[in-house]
């Protein structure tokens, strides 16, 4: 009977996980590929690499391998940010963001390729820069309705400095073509704490007939940064501003109970059997006043299920608290 019951401990245990993924990883992006292979990516600053897991939340276990490194001295060769994998028209690319280790007006949007099957082999190729009507950064590419857009925090001229976000139809998974158009400035005050005003970090999440863009708002060292959210129709045409429609708050921001500070530029993924969504994320787990939320590597990833309201639109909660035992991501074994 003792043996019985340990055994069903064991059990339970197998199936809980805990916060944070990984002790360091701003930026997170996760990619479920069709095999069923997740892959993730983060900001290391200085190089850009890949984790290969069966799971979600077996990131830590997973295979790591470091894909790419800047040459010295190129315009691409500092502050290596937000790295984001596609696997588009049968190849892999990932956008990340560089700069010369200048002020943000060097500060591109540029592109990897890879034509092997697995995106952990092969070789990956340097691309281009994205041509960007602007400088900026947090590229991301929306397939829809066998078109390719890209959407990314541009920086313009705003009554405060900051950025806000764009999207461009384009050529090829390297190309843009016609004008960057403006679907989101950031003009509320949660868009504008910390001191600067942000729209960033744009994501795609496709549903019940709607494109929601999540984005991250204000500072990323305040305590306030958060995600935001704009919605348009798939029958839409994206490339008119009026097509979005701004959420007038906050979707997911911080919970002092729960110790959680500046939850942001977040990914999307579901569950191993499709059941169910999770949103990935970074944040800090002290607040601005009890520690330097500019040493970003203090960021750390962490995942967590959502649901969806009755009028399609999803329902991302509460940021959870760290190390704290949650249940695993239905069909993880």
């Amino acid at each position: 009977m003792e043996k019985q019951t340990n055994k069903r401990v064991t059990s339970r245990k197998d199936k809980k996980f805990m916060n944070p993924l990984l002790e360091s990883g701003p930026d997170p992006y996760i990619y479920k590929h069709v095999d069923g292979t997740y892959y993730f990516t983060t900001t290391l600053a200085d190089h850009i690499a890949i984790w290969k897991s069966s799971s979600i939340t077996g990131l830590s276990r997973a295979e790591k391998k470091i894909i790419w490194s800047p040459p010295e001295e190129a315009p691409y060769s500092d502050n290596i940010w937000a790295p984001e994998l596609h696997y588009i028209q049968g190849k892999w690319f990932i956008y990340f963001t560089a700069n010369d280790g200048g002020g943000d007006e060097t500060r591109r949007i540029y592109v990897l390729e890879n034509s092997s099957a697995n995106p952990m082999l092969g070789e990956w190729h340097f691309k281009s820069a994205v041509n960007t009507e602007l400088p900026g950064l947090d590229g991301t590419v929306l397939q829809h309705q066998n078109q390719l857009f890209f959407i990314y925090s541009g920086y313009g001229y705003f009554p405060d400095y900051g950025s806000a976000l764009y999207i461009a139809k384009m050529d090829n998974p390297w190309t843009l073509k016609g004008e960057n158009v403006l679907i989101s400035a950031p003009t509320n005050e949660w868009e504008k704490q910390g001191g600067m005003a942000i729209n960033e970090g744009p994501i795609t999440l496709k549903r019940n007939g709607k494109i929601f863009l999540i984005f991250s708002a204000s500072a990323t060292w305040s305590d306030d940064y958060c995600l935001g959210m704009l919605t348009a129709l798939e029958t839409a045409n994206l490339l008119i501003p009026d097509s979005w429609l701004k959420h007038p708050e906050p979707v997911f921001l911080k919970n002092v109970k729960n110790r959680v500070f500046s939850p942001g530029h977040n990914s999307f993924t579901q569950s191993p059997d499709g059941k169910e969504d999770w949103i990935l994320y970074h944040a800090f787990s002290f607040s601005e006043n009890e520690g330097d939320h500019r040493l970003g590597k203090l960021r750390n990833p962490r995942v967590q299920k959502f649901n969806w309201n009755p009028d399609g639109t999803p329902n991302f909660g509460t940021p959870l608290p760290a190390y704290t035992p949650m249940d695993k991501p239905s069909g993880e074994i």
